[in-house]
């Protein structure tokens, strides 16, 4: 699959970017959040590989990517999950297996809590839970200014391996990044830092979690700089039917910086 095989299709009032490909079970893979995110960026190293076995669908999340965004909306868990819900309705996608990355796991587990009848098996990436202190990765995300050199130096706080940061991904993302409202969007989920002090993030809260029915399998780099691995065993811990699979020499990035292991575990999860 290509970036130039984009589609596009109306949800929730936006014009919505995604991508699909392959056969079988539906698979829905949200992103994350960050300057000059989209599905393209955290999902094209894995997406062929999926479609092997699964039917893949890979959207940009409103607001997000190459997604609308409307200034006067408000985004919040809430619209997001309706916007996820639209967009498996426009695609006539009953049910599906989620893989959520980061913020994209957080709208998977809105999904899972709130409409509970559309989500198969549930995977959560690098997913925050619980309340913690916020991080230098996320810290950077909302104070960054569209450019090659920061959007260099945002990248380098991602990855384990600083290897997976090419030139290719850097001009990538700052182009994303750069477009009109891209960043606005990205304050409106992420804490203003603190000038003093410490920042607290508040995610989905444990007595929320523990009302997932569906099957999860939460996935965390033990070398997390954006999102600490605590947030993985707190969902791991509170998640009535899930298991804790925590990677070392590894950040942010899992499905690219351990991409053999995670498409053969996520494989087995989802296809098992």
């Amino acid at each position: 699959m290509h970036e130039t095989d984009r589609k596009y299709v109306q949800a929730a009032g936006h014009r919505t970017a995604y991508f699909e490909c392959g056969r079988g079970t539906p698979l829905l893979l949200l992103h994350g959040s960050g300057p000059g995110v989209s599905g393209w960026t955290n999902w094209s190293g894995v997406v062929d590989q999926l479609a092997e076995r699964f039917h893949v669908i890979v959207p940009d999340i409103a607001g997000f990517g190459f997604t609308e965004f409307k200034e006067g909306t408000t985004y919040d868990i809430k619209f997001w999950v309706n916007h996820l819900v639209e967009f498996m309705d426009a695609l006539g996608i009953d049910r599906a297996s989620l893989v959520g990355n980061s913020f994209g796991g957080a709208v998977g587990i809105g999904l899972a809590l709130f409409n509970p009848e559309r989500l198969d098996k549930l995977v959560l990436l690098g997913t925050p839970a619980g309340t913690f202190v916020q991080t230098k990765g996320l810290a950077g995300a909302w104070l960054y200014e569209p450019s090659l050199e920061n959007m260099r130096a945002l990248m380098e706080l991602f990855p384990y391996d600083k290897s997976l940061i090419t030139d290719e991904l850097v001009q990538s993302r700052y182009e994303a990044s750069a477009r009109a409202g891209a960043q606005d969007a990205l304050r409106k989920l992420i804490p203003k830092p603190a000038e003093e002090g410490e920042t607290l993030v508040k995610a989905f809260p444990e007595k929320a979690v523990q009302n997932i029915r569906a099957r999860t399998l939460v996935l965390h780099g033990r070398e997390d700089g954006v999102v600490p691995v605590q947030c993985g065993r707190i969902l791991a811990e509170n998640i009535p039917d899930c298991d804790l699979y925590v990677f070392g020499k590894c950040g942010h990035w899992v499905q690219s910086e351990q991409k053999q292991k995670f498409l053969s575990i996520v494989t087995d999860f989802v296809g098992g």
